[in-house]
């Protein structure tokens, strides 16, 4: 299992959800601020089976099209190994 933490601007926030949400994945939601963005940042946080990572990802980097010569940073994300997963 892994943990996308994904570091985002406020306003696209909505948008990140609402497209892993319909392909099913969970998302917690964690207002935060700090160096990565600066201000203005959400983190989400977001557990995902090892094969199902690549289709995650691919649904983030979707509502983040190519910005021509603006280069601004609108997203940071990491994925990370997860040794145990709990439920209950």
């Amino acid at each position: 299992m892994k943990m996308i933490i994904t570091i985002i601007k406020d306003n696209d926030t909505d948008d990140v959800i609402k497209a892993l949400t319909s392909e099913n994945f969970r998302v917690t939601t964690i207002a935060s601020t700090g160096g990565f963005l600066r201000s203005g940042v959400s983190t989400l946080l977001c557990g995902v089976e090892d094969d199902q990572v690549q289709k995650a990802l691919d649904v983030i980097h979707k509502v983040f099209p190519p910005q021509p010569k603006n280069n601004e940073k609108r997203c940071t994300l990491f994925v990370v190994n997860v040794a145990d997963s709990q439920q209950f």
